[in-house]
């Protein structure tokens, strides 16, 4: 066999058409992987190799066929095939012989390519930013891709006696076998059978390598493929002296025992191995359980696809492979598929436009460049997340004020299992948890809250509750209250209750304001003094361990107001000017509940202190921006302040908190303290202490929606009517819910990190054709110098004989 090896590559590289096969694949690889813009690496501006795995195989159906055409049909061609067979060797040995020596060819093939991750290297932002795992990983899945194409290709070479015959029947059968089974997956009567159509061929497979993880089930199915292959080419030269009926046995058994091996039950024995350097592609243990707590067939649509800028191509690529991971561990419970909703006619493209934007799926417009200039384009960013009686609509894009659209995305891909994870959670929820929002104080009613509610309604059921009137067992079943604004004060049975739920374990979120200002008043009178709004809770949080403080945070970081700034022709001028009592909370905690979110918009908020309390653990989640200063009754706010040029020097201060996280054993409010009245049942609660959260924000407005003044519609939660800005009060909210009512584990998939891995723009933009000729020549050089070298070496030897 190792002979055979060796004359396989000597035959090879002793003519210079196999040198320039080799040269023409490094040329093709170079070409599309540096120059074309469509696919350059230089023009993606990710370090990474993507581009080259994506196209590699594409550019191996030509070169692989063209490598093993002649390891068999050129031997019959040549006449040299019975001369083999006459050398002590069996036709096992024969075979495997080509096939490891066009594999040690393939091989030098590749080695050329090692200089793209070095070049990598150098252009990353800082240098040597890339995740050499991941490339490594790649390389061994393209390895596997090669094996498997040999395999093909041999059996193709050994059923013919033309090499040309031999290398066109190969290209059909490695393609056939490498894209048909992905597009015959894509017909809707085999849309039920779609993952197991795709588990038949390589696409698939190479596709879960090329990433940088190596799984039981891709290592088994290329070993199978390639073994199965190489058995039939054993089988078809053995043809002559061995029985048909012995021969076809062994190709049924061998094919049964394939099929078997790579079953689910068999493939999962062998785990995975996820080569990149943060291993962004290993779901969490709280995802895997989740996945396979799944009772009901969840499907997931992404509606993200088509002709999309790199950035949110990568976005759907890991959304791809997230729910490909996730499927995996389901049981069959799991499948997804990716939308494009801007493809078919106009009419086509805006009915489902119209359609997601009712179900609350909005799109966001994009800027792309194009020979005409820049111009808008409208994507959908979302999946819905459904198991036929209830869906949940999940953001794929989590924006960031300030931050740059490559932060903003990666910031997305992290946030990705815990979007995708909560919803199935959600989805899967055995109880049906109770959250009500709290009334007879004042609070806001149903159409201010409309959204914050609507949003909740996948986390559980969502009513109202009136503490007044509750009693105890309707306490027991709550799972979470909210406080949204209230008005008007709480008398102490109602303290009582709220003081009952919180020591038998409560979740509560409150909203308070503790100012009486309003932004109608002020437009009406002009201005408004600073009233305090007594609600009777003071002593109530304090006991908890937070104090709300009588005072209004004015915030350069602010949202903006609609103003009248002149009158021409009897039409009044308006204009957005800046109200520095809405501010925007930009997060900066290292929190899971806000990490890497956007702003949060508030209006007339205040701060908030935390008081020492035993086995109270405080957490400060969100604090006003560095510029800001206090304002306290009894000053007098108006709209007068909007025509001030602002003093940033009188605005500078540290920032303040206004919002915090508490969890523990609180203390018990009525400790040595009668009953108040109105209470019918009295419970003994000193003995009683359960671990209870809260979440306390000095501001009711977060959880308030705009309404459309049009047709008193409401808009979503955290969308400001005037400037046109979605903030991220919902996505707030439904991470509180989640931390709330869930196992802690699922909000501490929001502080997964996935580096970000940039090219230095600068240096691409000063060497980008010094790169470019690097990287298309070099490997091309190497292989000349290497063609010399061995031609030079060859003759030396025979010249000496």
């Amino acid at each position: 066999m190792y002979s055979i090896l060796k004359k396989e590559i000597a035959n090879y590289f002793n003519a210079y058409t196999g040198f320039l096969a080799i040269a023409l694949f490094l040329l093709i690889t170079g070409l599309l992987c540096w120059i074309f813009p469509d696919t350059a690496i230089l023009d993606a501006g990710y370090a990474n190799l993507d581009s080259f795995f994506n196209l590699a195989p594409y550019v191996f159906l030509f070169l692989i066929p063209a490598i093993c055409m002649r390891s068999i049909a050129g031997e019959k061609a040549d006449g040299t095939y019975d001369l083999l067979l006459s050398r002590p060797i069996s036709i096992r040995q024969l075979i495997l012989g080509k096939f490891f020596g066009a594999l040690v060819i393939l091989i030098l093939a590749i080695l050329p390519t090692i200089i793209y991750p070095i070049s990598l290297y150098f252009l990353a932002n800082p240098i040597g930013n890339i995740d050499t795992g991941a490339i490594i990983g790649s390389y061994i899945g393209l390895l596997f891709l090669g094996i498997a194409f040999i395999a093909i290709s041999i059996f193709c070479s050994s059923v013919s006696k033309n090499p040309i015959v031999a290398f066109l029947l190969a290209i059909f059968v490695c393609f056939f076998f490498y894209y048909a089974f992905d597009a015959i997956s894509g017909f809707s009567a085999l849309y039920a059978f779609v993952y197991e159509i795709k588990s038949f061929g390589i696409q698939e497979h190479y596709f879960n390598i090329s990433r940088g993880v190596l799984t039981g089930a891709d290592l088994i199915y290329f070993i199978s493929l390639s073994a199965i292959f190489l058995l039939f080419s054993i089988g078809h030269l053995n043809r002559q002296y061995t029985p048909t009926k012995k021969t076809l046995t062994v190709y049924l058994g061998v094919l049964v025992f394939a099929f078997i091996v790579n079953q689910p039950f068999i493939t999962s024995l062998l785990g995975r191995l996820d080569f990149t350097a943060d291993k962004r592609f290993t779901l969490s243990e709280t995802s895997k359980n989740t996945v396979k707590e799944v009772k009901k067939h969840i499907q997931v649509t992404i509606f993200l696809d088509g002709d999309l800028p790199n950035g949110f191509s990568r976005l759907k690529n890991s959304a791809v492979e997230l729910l490909s991971n996730l499927r995996s561990y389901s049981n069959g419970m799991l499948s997804f598929n990716v939308i494009n909703p801007l493809e078919g006619t106009d009419k086509e493209r805006q009915d489902f436009s119209n359609a997601l934007i009712q179900r609350g799926l909005y799109p966001t417009n994009l800027n792309v460049k194009s020979e005409g200039g820049l111009s808008q384009k409208a994507i959908f960013p979302w999946a819905i997340v459904g198991d036929g009686e209830n869906e949940i609509a999940v953001n794929l894009l989590q924006t960031k004020m300030g931050a740059a659209p490559e932060e903003v995305l990666n910031n997305s891909v992290q946030n990705l299992e815990y979007a995708v994870t909560s919803a199935l959670k959600k989805l899967n929820s055995g109880e049906t948890p109770y959250i009500a929002f709290s009334e007879g104080h004042g609070e806001p009613n149903d159409l201010e809250l409309y959204d914050a509610m609507q949003s909740l309604m996948a986390s559980g059921q969502v009513g109202r509750i009136n503490l007044n009137t509750a009693n105890f067992k309707s306490l027991d079943q709550l799972s979470l209250l909210v406080i949204a604004k209230p008005q008007q004060a709480f008398t102490e049975a109602e303290k009582y209750k709220i003081d009952y739920y919180v020591r038998n374990g409560g979740r509560i979120i409150w909203a308070i304001d503790p100012i009486d200002a309003s932004l109608d008043h002020i437009r009406k009178s002009g201005s408004q003094p600073l009233v305090t709004r007594q609600l009777n809770l003071d002593d109530q949080l304090f006991t908890y361990g937070v104090r709300i403080n009588y005072d209004l945070i004015a915030d350069l970081n602010c949202s903006q107001i609609p103003v009248t700034v002149g009158n021409i022709s009897g039409q009044p001028q308006i204009e957005l000017a800046p109200w520095y009592f809405f501010p925007i909370l930009v997060p900066t905690s290292q929190s899971s509940l806000v990490k890497n979110l956007d702003g949060i918009r508030t209006e007339f908020i205040s701060t908030i202190d935390t008081v020492a309390s035993k086995n109270i653990k405080k957490e400060i989640i969100l604090t006003s921006s560095p510029f800001s200063k206090l304002i306290s009754p009894p000053n007098q706010i108006g709209l007068e302040m909007l025509d001030e040029q602002p003093d940033p020097t009188k605005f500078k201060s540290k920032p303040m908190p206004v919002a915090v996280m508490l969890q523990g054993k609180f203390p018990y409010l009525y400790e040595n303290r009668q009953a108040p009245e109105g209470i019918q049942e009295k419970k003994e609660l000193s003995s009683v202490s359960k671990e209870a959260k809260m979440f306390v924000m000095a501001d009711g407005d977060w959880l308030i929606n705009q309404i459309n003044q049009a047709d008193q519609s409401p808009f979503p939660l955290g969308w400001d009517r005037y400037t046109q800005q979605q903030f991220a009060n919902k996505t707030l909210l439904n991470n509180l819910v989640d931390y709330m009512l869930f196992d802690e584990s699922l909000i501490a998939l929001r502080a997964r990190e996935v580096k970000l891995r940039l090219l230095d723009q600068a240096k691409v933009k000063t060497d980008k054709v010094f790169w470019q000729i690097i990287n298309v020549a070099a490997p091309i050089i190497l292989l000349f110098l290497f063609a010399v070298i061995q031609q030079w070496m060859r003759k030396r030897k025979y010249a000496k004989a």
